[in-house]
């Protein structure tokens, strides 16, 4: 077991306010799992400031703690069942962006899908419903700011892409009620992805079960070939 790491992730990384985007946390986690497929499992919510402890305790494994040591967010290998949709055509998911910023939608900061956000301090990925279709879909081109050194886009930046597409298609399409959160993110990365290159995000819902809503999301070029692939598990809140 290697010795914790301290780290805090940024104010701005945050989906609901102050708290930390699931997606963010669950692709760091990944890339040091050192798994090629990985389910990240969200214990407790990571407040953004706030000095957290990431551990690798074994080949494939990954976790964040806080620093009393109370588990707040976990990773381990798993096998992805999910049979990926295939993608829209880019011109349709350009149409849907067109549709999402046409359309009376609160303005909001989230790091994955809010408008306010400056390009390279949030995706800015603007996700809207395929007409015909149960799917979410958005045209993505992400912008330099999120990527390192030499143009690629870290995990955590793929993994957050891969977040907030899933929600938005279980509140449009599941009934998902709000303030419902990720509860477990499972993804796999086929490809590497660039800033300035032209993607494609889209996301169904694949089930239901009381609370719990399931979702599929993937990532593809605009050519339709695919990037990453992701299930996700979301939870509505108890009512009273």
């Amino acid at each position: 077991m290697t010795h914790a790491q301290a780290l805090t992730i940024p104010a701005h990384i945050h989906g609901y306010p102050e708290i930390a985007f699931g997606g963010y946390l669950a692709g760091l986690l990944a890339a040091q799992s050192g798994a090629d497929t990985v389910r990240v499992d969200f214990r407790r919510a990571v407040t953004v400031g706030t000095p957290i402890l990431l551990s690798r305790p074994e080949h494939g494994h990954a976790a964040f703690t806080a620093t009393d040591d109370t588990l707040l967010v976990e990773a381990a290998p798993t096998a992805l069942t999910l049979d990926p949709r295939p993608a829209p055509s880019w011109a349709a998911a350009k149409s849907a962006v067109e549709l999402s910023l046409s359309g009376d939608r609160t303005v909001t900061d989230c790091y994955g899908c809010g408008l306010a956000c400056a390009p390279g301090l949030g995706l800015r990925l603007f996700p809207s419903e395929l007409p015909g279709h149960e799917q979410m879909a958005a045209a993505w081109t992400p912008d330099a700011g999120l990527a390192d050194e030499s143009g690629e886009l870290p995990p955590e930046v793929v993994w957050s892409a891969l977040d907030c597409p899933g929600g938005r298609a279980a509140f449009a399409f599941s009934g998902m009620g709000s303030g419902a959160f990720t509860a477990a993110l499972s993804a796999t990365q086929l490809r590497p992805l660039y800033a300035g290159d032209d993607y494609i995000s889209h996301a169904w819902v694949v089930g239901r079960e009381g609370r719990k809503h399931t979702v599929g999301v993937t990532l593809s070029t605009a050519d339709g070939d695919l990037c990453a692939v992701s299930e996700a598990l979301w939870i509505e809140p108890r009512q009273g």
